[in-house]
């Protein structure tokens, strides 16, 4: 079942989505709420009714309640997630980044899985992603699958953590690099450099969906893992393919440790940290380390970013920038210099 948050008439609806026709739940059955984080909330009871739902949809029916996925805007699956925090499950993406700053591969990946808070009130769908102008000093894609909870839960042990998952969603982890390494020199982050837009959608798929991809995990992990193709395009050029497949850490290792002494909520969003290959950082520095001419590469206003995961979807959105010449950057330099 693909969930979406759908914004027509003035609202934003909690629907199925088939065949780019969108089901307002609430209108097919009443006692389903119309948001996702309400609708989480009600458990089991809610997500089984809905996948009845989905099943008498898939067999032609509600026709007459079905509308146009052009006739309104996808948003975010969960527009206001409880949280949102930020994994790094991908060995190859982690390794390449040191190694093209010339540093060993850190031991510690291999021992705990990581994550960090990001800004869950700046959590976009599909559409635009409005960017400031430091934004705009080396911007960039980061190329991530992510999961939803779907229920309460508290020291969760990894081998009973996927049946806390809702569903899985393409992430865009937007990063602003400047920003992000200049105040990482502080060991502290990476803030600013995240907190302007991470995306997700354009669905929320329920992993019913996605068990004719699940392999096992890698040596020595658990939890579900699956074969599921990422791609990324900007301006309709591939720059990045990985698999989903290739994670390290699993989604339920990194929510053993999420949940660890604390409580996760339904609607709390967690990414898997960026594929191997899924960003101009890695790949500039691995351009870069092979050839010192490589052609470095970051996003523009007006760039079209495009993302793909088997069974998750397509993502699209578009780089515009905000009509300023506000910059903490400079006000920095400007402090500075009057010293």
């Amino acid at each position: 079942m693909k969930l979406v948050t759908f914004f027509f008439q003035n609202k934003a609806h909690l629907g199925i989505c088939h065949n780019d026709l969108v089901y307002p739940v609430n209108r097919l059955d009443h006692s389903l709420p119309d948001e996702i984080i309400e609708f989480l909330r009600q458990g089991n009871n809610a997500m089984n009714r809905a996948k009845e739902l989905n099943a008498q949809i898939l067999k032609g029916d509600y026709q007459e309640m079905a509308v146009p996925v052009s006739n309104g805007t996808l948003l975010a699956p969960v527009p206001h997630p409880s949280s949102c925090r930020d994994g790094y499950a991908f060995r190859q993406h982690v390794a390449a980044a040191r190694r093209n700053r010339r540093v060993e591969m850190i031991p510690e990946f291999d021992e705990y899985p990581i994550f960090y808070f990001t800004n869950h009130n700046a959590i976009q769908g599909p559409g635009s992603i409005e960017c400031m102008p430091d934004h705009f000093n080396k911007l960039d894609f980061e190329l991530e699958a992510s999961i939803v909870v779907g229920k309460k839960g508290r020291n969760i042990k990894a081998e009973d953590a996927d049946d806390y998952i809702a569903g899985y969603m393409i992430m865009n982890d937007m990063s602003a690099r400047t920003l992000q390494m200049e105040e990482m020199k502080l060991n502290l982050g990476p803030a600013k450099g995240k907190d302007f837009s991470t995306v997700i959608g354009p669905y929320l798929v329920t992993p019913d969906e996605l068990e004719p991809y699940k392999i096992q995990a890698k040596p020595g992990h658990i939890g579900n893992n699956y074969n599921l193709s990422m791609k990324c395009w900007v301006n309709g050029k591939q720059v990045s393919e990985g698999n989903m497949g290739d994670m390290d850490w699993t989604f339920a290792e990194i929510l053993e440790r999420c949940a660890y002494g604390v409580d996760i909520l339904p609607g709390d969003v967690i990414g898997s940290g960026t594929v191997g290959t899924g960003c101009f950082l890695e790949l500039n520095g691995t351009g870069l380390l092979n050839d010192p001419n490589y052609p470095v590469q970051w996003l523009q206003d007006g760039d079209v970013v495009e993302m793909e995961i088997d069974g998750l979807g397509h993502l699209s959105n578009t780089i515009h920038a905000v009509d300023t010449d506000f910059s903490i950057l400079a006000l920095k330099k400007s402090a500075a210099s009057e010293k």
